[in-house]
């Protein structure tokens, strides 16, 4: 089989991005890896724990070539202002920013097969005076995506969610016809094409307690969602809902399910977190490009200070490969 390249941004370098990078780079990879970074910051990570690590300067030219223990490709990108482990410095957001830039190009190219990227932390980034509320919606305006869809996945359950990164009060006035529908059909075409499901039958939260117990509790569930269900049933989707978001996620509703679309970040994250957390992967649908990511944030205390879980890193580039394959 014909060796993949993945491009790979590590996130804050402040983080433990780095730390999870060069622990992969550990490990023999029938890939090829190129990490887009300032090669100073890993040099001096892999030094503080201790690993060994050889970079080798990436040429595009050049066919991909499996991932050797101990050796990594690397893009280079300078950081502005020094980096040191666990302490967050605003003059090096638009660094975190570029590497994202250059490896969405390089996919779109067809240079890369797919996008994996560590954990960032927004607020610094917005310190910096750029306007940042996460990587899906980033990536999507580099990708000119009108809609993309944020879902993660952990062994045996799929969570997309209908509103990203939002303070809950301005949850409801998110969820609009043409968003929800927008959201569904992304979904729902995305585990068709890109997951290999032929008819994905997907479970709908109501935005409200008890999905708004007929209307008592809130009438989002009446006035927008249940419409836009039954809009797209009658094309054939297998949509069931809305259904109170503290039975959805109970086992006899998830044996018949592909995926479950949450309303808001929190109200399905955390189920899936519990069930899965280290192990889930965060994938971005609706995108021209792969693009897949860790489940956790940049854990800024365990930077630099010894063996750190890189398990979701390790399932984020296994998900990443796998929809490559299948493209």
């Amino acid at each position: 089989m014909t060796c993949l390249r993945l491009v790979l941004t590590p996130g804050e370098p402040a983080g433990i991005g780095p730390d999870i990078s060069i622990q992969l780079a550990c490990h023999r990879r029938e890939y090829e890896l190129v990490v887009v970074a300032d090669p100073e910051v890993l040099t001096q990570r892999a030094r503080q724990r201790g690993l060994a690590l050889a970079l080798d300067i990436y040429d595009p030219v050049q066919p991909p070539e499996p991932g050797i223990p101990g050796r990594l490709k690397i893009l280079p990108l300078e950081a502005p202002a020094p980096v040191t482990p666990g302490r967050l410095s605003p003059a090096n957001g638009a660094y975190v920013l570029e590497g994202l830039r250059r490896s969405v190009a390089g996919c779109l190219r067809g240079e890369f097969a797919a996008l994996v990227t560590g954990p960032v932390h927004k607020g610094v980034i917005n310190q910096a005076g750029m306007a940042f509320t996460g990587h899906t919606e980033f990536l999507a305006g580099l990708c000119g995506s009108s809609q993309v869809v944020m879902m993660l996945a952990a062994p045996g359950l799929r969570v997309a969610l209908a509103t990203t990164h939002l303070p809950l009060r301005e949850v409801s006035d998110a969820i609009t016809p043409q968003g929800l529908e927008g959201t569904l059909r992304i979904l729902h075409r995305d585990l068709k094409q890109r997951f290999g499901i032929p008819e994905p039958r997907i479970l709908v939260c109501g935005l409200n307690p008890h999905a708004g117990e007929g209307g008592h509790l809130g009438r989002e569930e009446i006035e927008i969602i249940e419409p836009v269900l039954e809009t797209l049933r009658t094309e054939g989707m297998q949509l069931l809902g809305p259904l109170p978001a503290d039975t959805v996620f109970v086992p006899r509703y998830l044996e018949k399910a592909d995926a479950v679309l949450a309303m808001y970040h929190d109200q399905g994250l955390p189920v899936l977190k519990h069930l899965g957390f280290g192990q889930a992967v965060n994938i971005t649908l609706g995108l021209p490009i792969i693009r897949t990511s860790v489940d956790h944030g940049t854990a800024l205390n365990l930077a630099g200070s010894g063996p750190v879980d890189s398990g979701s890193l390790e399932a984020a580039v296994k998900a990443a490969l796998e929809l490559a394959k299948r493209q």
